[in-house]
């Protein structure tokens, strides 16, 4: 694969469900065009682009053997001038890949007294349901895992993000498909069980995308996050060639019921160049940009595509 040396821009196509004659609303914000940041190709075996997670400086891609879910990979990409590594694990036998991180469908970034974790869901409903790893620069290595229970039973949560913390406790949002839920830990426990709430349920059913309610059949939720300074989740959305991300505003700790989506923000890509496939798998916000990475195909046997990746245009608030 050609690694990325310039950023490149390309231009998503027409929205889905739009009927002849009908017109987006004139307030509508609508974001289709997006920026490279890096590549982020197969490794150790690890073909799919899984979590996400944005920090001041660099931006961080999971990918996973999908074969098997046995082994994963991280990179870590400079925001601003894209260079880019597989980060160490120093705790590893072979210290480029770690084990036991599942499927490693979403993470998020949480600083415990100063110190950098990453906190990544297996979605697996055996063994733990949370890792935590610590990082420092391009090294990480394991320091916790924890059990996530619904009702008492082990629940395979497809996301997380950091709702709030405190002096004493990590809250965090978790989800499993349209379904919101909140749970929290003690500050510094490597191990525990983590005992989840059903918080609210995402409406994404008619959600205006550039002012024109959609269909959703057959859309896969991704990964999702919450931006706390704006009491803001952004859930992104992938069908074939097509990646939506909804916007939900005012989500607090207190929020219940069914929320409805910003119908005057909203994020598509629909791509020429990689028809067979084009998934954003998380998202994450960093110096006021909207990041994602992708799993990318051009076609079936034209794959591995992946990389990070920019919203041009768009400044979060």
């Amino acid at each position: 694969m050609t690694l990325f040396t310039t950023r490149r821009t390309f231009l998503g196509g027409a929205v889905a469900g739009v009927a002849l004659g009908a017109a987006p609303a004139a307030q509508a914000a609508y974001y289709n065009t997006y920026s490279d940041i890096a590549s982020t190709p197969t490794a150790y075996e690890c073909t799919g682009a899984q979590a996400f997670a944005a920090g001041s400086t660099y931006l961080y891609s999971v990918k996973n053997r999908t074969t098997d879910d046995g082994r994963a990979i991280i990179y870590r990409v400079n925001r601003t001038t894209g260079a880019k590594e597989i980060m160490t694990n120093t705790a590893g036998t072979d210290s480029k890949y770690i084990s036991g991180l599942g499927h490693a469908n979403d993470m998020s970034i949480v600083d415990i007294n100063a110190v950098h974790h990453f906190f990544v869901v297996t979605m697996s409903t055996t063994g733990a349901q949370l890792v935590k790893l610590r990082y420092s620069g391009s090294t990480y290595y394991q320091v916790g895992s924890y059990s996530v229970h619904l009702g008492g039973v082990a629940k395979a949560v497809s996301g997380i993000s950091r709702m709030s913390i405190s002096s004493s406790a990590i809250t965090f949002f978790f989800k499993s498909g349209a379904t919101v839920y909140k749970g929290s830990l003690p500050l510094t426990a490597n191990s525990g069980t983590i005992n989840i709430t059903k918080a609210f349920d995402l409406k994404t059913s008619g959600a205006l995308v550039n002012g024109v309610a959609t269909d959703f059949t057959g859309f896969a939720h991704q990964g999702f996050y919450y931006h706390e300074a704006a009491d803001t989740v952004y859930c992104p959305l992938t069908k074939e060639n097509v990646s939506i991300v909804l916007v939900y505003r005012n989500i607090t700790s207190a929020t219940t019921g069914t929320v409805t989506s910003d119908p005057n923000l909203s994020f598509r890509i629909t791509s020429g160049v990689y028809a067979d496939k084009f998934e954003i798998e998380g998202v994450g916000i960093s110096g006021g940009n909207l990041y994602f990475n992708t799993n990318r195909a051009k076609t079936a046997a034209d794959a591995g595509w992946d990389g990070v990746h920019l919203f041009k245009g768009y400044t979060a608030t």
